[in-house]
């Protein structure tokens, strides 16, 4: 498994690169505006991290900026932990056996939420390419948020 990001809702883009960036010292390491979602992602990295556009040292932090207004009551505006992880049915498998909940299966072999025992959303992605869609997991139902 490999720690990839961890995700903060912003209302003003610019507003949270001036704090980020300007004052905090992070870099801008990419941005993607996804228009049928109506919302714009901006990884930053820290600056000792950032040794060029192609290579990373650490973690991301992601900024997700949603274009229609939204309240961020409750922590919303925290989005999730992020790991890479090599095989995405046997991780979810070994959460199951845990007790953990999948409250996103992987339905499509490519990305499933867990919850922490805070209740603190956890992304797992598949590296590389989706896995084939299967059972249990192309027909399981969201349980709960994430």
């Amino acid at each position: 498994m490999r720690y990839l990001h961890t995700m903060v809702r912003v209302k003003n883009i610019e507003r949270a690169l001036a704090f980020y960036c300007d004052a905090l010292g992070m870099v801008e390491y990419s941005r993607s505006d996804y228009p049928s979602g109506r919302f714009t992602l901006i990884f930053l990295a820290a600056s000792r991290d950032f040794k060029s556009a192609t290579e990373l040292r650490a973690p991301l932090l992601e900024l997700t900026h949603n274009w229609d207004p939204e309240s961020f009551d409750g922590g919303r505006n925290f989005g999730h932990l992020a790991f890479e992880v090599d095989d995405i049915y046997s991780s979810c498998e070994r959460l199951i056996n845990h007790g953990v909940t999948i409250n996103r299966p992987p339905r499509d072999g490519r990305m499933a939420f867990v919850r922490s025992p805070e209740n603190i959303s956890i992304e797992l992605l598949q590296r590389g390419d989706a896995l084939p869609a299967t059972e249990p997991w192309k027909s399981m139902a969201n349980e709960g948020i994430w």
